[in-house]
């Protein structure tokens, strides 16, 4: 039987998460491999907007954007980047493959964010942003980090969206620190949600991805 607010003793953490605008909900879920564990869900306004942190599959989400991992050839590659590729279909890449046409070098430059369909996939675009590589932090890393995502919430403002998700954009083989980049993403959509409504997802791979950017999220007022 689900708990109702009228039912929670005050003091507990639960009534103090929803009166600081904050939810968690414990759930099981598999992720790509097929492994179960228990994840968490957690909300939090912020500004205009919500951000929303939960563990599964960015290629299963039913929302008006997804945003992707890219490399800057758009060609798609391994990772958040090939499974967004393979379960969105050939409409992606040939509408990628117009877009690099047309880029200096035919290249996407890290921070940059371009926009496709999101062909067979349940969200309706697909946001393609290229992260930067991680060089231990003195080549500009931060700042091109949160250009990603504010560069895709931009693009996503544009077209009317209203709800985006997000992957850990940097922390895979690019090698970006979690506990940092998880700082980085929560401030630059924090920074945007103050001045903008949307509803903001980062759909996050295993349980330590998650505590980071929990950490990061509860930091933010």
């Amino acid at each position: 039987m689900p708990l109702h607010k009228r039912d929670l003793p005050k003091g507990t953490l639960l009534e103090i998460l929803k009166q600081a605008g904050m939810r968690h909900n414990k759930y099981h879920k598999t992720n790509f491999y097929g492994k179960k564990y228990l994840g968490d869900i957690m909300e939090k306004k912020i500004g205009r907007g919500i951000i929303r942190l939960k563990m599964g599959d960015i290629t299963k989400e039913e929302v008006d954007a997804i945003a992707n991992a890219a490399n800057s050839s758009l060609m798609g590659g391994g990772g958040v980047d090939g499974a967004i590729h393979r379960a969105g279909g050939r409409k992606i890449l040939e509408e990628c493959k117009e877009i690099v046409k047309e880029l200096p070098g035919k290249r996407l430059s890290p921070g940059n964010a371009v926009i496709t369909t999101g062909g067979n996939l349940r969200a309706k675009y697909v946001i393609h942003t290229v992260g930067p590589i991680w060089h231990g932090g003195d080549r500009g890393e931060k700042e091109t980090l949160g250009n990603c995502y504010m560069n895709s919430l931009e693009l996503g403002k544009k077209k009317g969206l209203s709800e985006i998700s997000f992957p850990s954009i940097s922390t895979g083989v690019y090698g970006y620190p979690v506990e940092l980049a998880s700082q980085v993403a929560i401030k630059a959509v924090a920074d945007f949600l103050r001045e903008n409504e949307m509803r903001v997802n980062f759909v996050l791979f295993d349980e330590r991805t998650f505590k980071a950017y929990e950490e990061a999220l509860e930091k933010i007022e």
